[in-house]
């Protein structure tokens, strides 16, 4: 059952907040959508929008800027909460890259986080419920994300290439084996077994299998982005792809960084790529 939260006109469309009890978290989550203009005669696609670290619901509704771009395009706007809200796990706000407002888009294996923080089991429930309650089109999804987000769309997709038929990311966390963010998400969420890792890392994901994605993966990083050389690795998910076979294009953009000004600035080409491919 979903609880409308709130609901603004935006473009000929409406922005709505909602609220629902989900099964994979064993809580009451909240997500945004975007409906563009005509959304009542359904079967629109939709797009899946992950967002980073601390963000919430609103961050890309708000912050983004899609709305216009989505609205000419017939595009509907997925946008989930970070991670779970009320686990009262002991420790979830102490950090901010871990615990509240940083799932990282995992299924924790390990107590206490493994009874509610299950971000990525619940992306895939989420789907299923945008799907059946706004009669959208479940052969055109697709996803795409920011830093944490994006490493989450970049691993959905690859691990789900028939539920979302197209993805994009930007700054993802592209290698989180590699890096320290990874590091102290997965051993809190996954455990010491670093070889669990590997399913949750975009970049292993692409070495390990087969070409998933023949249209092509982009993804866009600012070179003014604080982050880039501890906590990303985009180089190591173009090498990757490249031994692989997968297609992808790493924008490079001088002067960009890490932040929404750098989103909005290219999140029409994102929107209009997604839309071309998904038809």
């Amino acid at each position: 059952m979903l609880t409308l939260l709130g609901e603004h006109a935006c473009f000929g469309g409406v922005q709505r907040f909602y609220q629902h009890d989900s099964s994979a978290i064993g809580l009451p989550m909240r997500f945004s959508i975007y409906l563009p203009p005509g959304f009542e005669a359904k079967g629109l696609p939709v797009l899946f929008y992950l967002a980073g670290l601390t963000c919430t619901e609103e961050t890309f509704a708000i912050k983004g800027g899609a709305q216009r771009v989505a609205a000419e395009e017939g595009l509907a706007l997925v946008m989930p909460d970070t991670s779970p809200r009320g686990a009262n796990v002991a420790g979830e706000t102490d950090s901010w890259d871990f615990g509240v407002g940083a799932g990282f888009y995992v299924d924790a294996t390990q107590a206490p986080w493994s009874r509610h923080y299950r971000m990525y089991s619940y992306i895939l429930e989420l789907r299923e419920l945008v799907l059946r309650e706004f009669g959208l089109d479940a052969e055109r999804c697709g996803i795409f994300g920011h830093s944490m987000g994006g490493h989450g769309a970049l691993v959905l997709a690859l691990r789900n290439p028939t539920l979302f038929r197209s993805v994009s990311a930007f700054a993802p966390i592209a290698a989180p084996t590699r890096c320290p963010w990874g590091d102290k998400a997965f051993s809190g969420y996954l455990g010491p077994d670093k070889a669990s890792w590997n399913a949750y890392d975009a970049t292993e994901l692409v070495a390990s299998g087969p070409v998933r994605f023949p249209q092509g993966i982009l993804v866009d990083q600012g070179l003014a982005d604080k982050f880039l050389a501890e906590q990303l690795n985009p180089d190591a998910f173009e090498a990757a792809c490249a031994e692989a076979g997968q297609p992808v294009t790493l924008r490079r953009h001088a002067g960009y960084d890490h932040g929404y000004y750098f989103i909005s600035t290219f999140v029409e080409e994102h929107l209009r790529l997604h839309r071309r491919q998904l038809g």
